[in-house]
């Protein structure tokens, strides 16, 4: 499976050290390089920034001693938040996927209701390796159904995804 072609909206850091909106297409961030992405329901979500967020960033290196170029964080979060929660939480490393409209996570088959807790809809917790543009592995949750009453994480852990690549 090819990732989907779509263009995310980022709030940069210019010259000036103001902020100007940025297009970063899937392109750019998938082809010619082997990616992991972690996708999850929101910033600032307990397991999200308790767990998964600074897991990858603490585990970043060894990602990259695998074979790994880089690592990203995917939320249907806009840049604004996703931007806000990489400072509070203090991630060097892993880079975010403002995927504000959710355009990219229902391309992927991967958006699911949570009104359920006021989130309408979200991504569904997963992580995939992609190398140039092409899923090679994927890491999704089970149980994935829309107001789903669990939150499921243990498929998609950094410990999880690193094991594999070590072991493949």
């Amino acid at each position: 499976m090819r990732v989907p072609d779509v263009t995310f909206r980022y709030r940069l850091p210019n010259a000036d050290k103001k902020y100007d909106w940025v297009n970063i297409t899937s392109s750019e961030i998938f082809f010619d390089k082997r990616v992991v992405v972690f996708s999850l329901p929101g910033a600032f979500t307990p397991t999200c920034s308790n767990f998964q967020l600074p897991g990858y960033d603490a585990l970043y290196d060894e990602f990259k001693q695998a074979g790994i170029d880089e690592v990203y964080c995917l939320s249907v979060n806009d840049s604004f938040v996703m931007n806000a929660w990489f400072k509070d939480q203090g991630i060097i490393n892993v880079k975010p996927i403002p995927d504000g409209s959710g355009e990219f996570t229902y391309a992927m088959g991967m958006s699911v209701n949570k009104s359920n807790l006021g989130f309408g809809f979200r991504s569904w917790r997963y992580a995939m390796i992609v190398n140039d543009g092409e899923v090679d592995t994927m890491f999704e949750e089970p149980g994935k159904v829309g107001n789903c009453p669990i939150d499921p994480y243990e498929l998609s852990t950094p410990e999880n995804v690193l094991g594999w690549l070590k072991r493949a």
